[in-house]
């Protein structure tokens, strides 16, 4: 049975992905994806612990996010991943992927990284990446839209 679209929901969504779990980020990527899909323009804030899982693989060439934590801390990005796939789940970079080729607009704060000692060339080179603040973040929100906090 297909989902009728509300036609009362948000013109646009903002996600502030704060959270540096990895559930918590994998949501994010979840919801950003679906209202994308559903044509409703997204961006997604990542600051603090949350811009983590947009840094670029180390030398070893694992993916930053595989070694965030869960926020049950019981396992790592890298495990849940793994137990995602096996159930059928969309994986991190499948998630990723969908929202760059949806249009989903990714941002990170320049506080978060100037507080976490990280710098721009750190970050992803496969994502379009805009660098801006808490102020950047709200103007781009629409008064019709949502925010939600990560």
């Amino acid at each position: 049975m297909a989902e009728v679209l509300n036609p009362e929901r948000p013109e646009k969504l903002s996600i502030v992905v704060f959270s540096g779990d990895f559930d918590k980020v994998h949501y994010a990527l979840v919801m950003a994806s679906a209202a994308a899909a559903i044509d409703t323009p997204v961006t997604l804030f990542f600051t603090m612990e949350g811009a983590r899982a947009l840094m670029r693989p180390g030398v070893d060439n694992v993916a930053a996010w595989s070694t965030q934590p869960t926020s049950s801390g019981l396992e790592t990005g890298a495990d849940m991943n793994d137990t995602f796939v096996e159930r059928g789940v969309a994986d991190f970079e499948t998630l990723l992927s969908a929202c760059r080729e949806l249009g989903v607009r990714f941002m990170v704060c320049e506080m978060g990284l100037k507080a976490l000692d990280l710098k721009r060339g750190e970050l992803r080179p496969d994502i379009t990446i805009e660098i801006g603040g808490v102020v950047t973040f709200l103007n781009d929100a629409h008064k019709d839209g949502a925010i939600i906090f990560i």
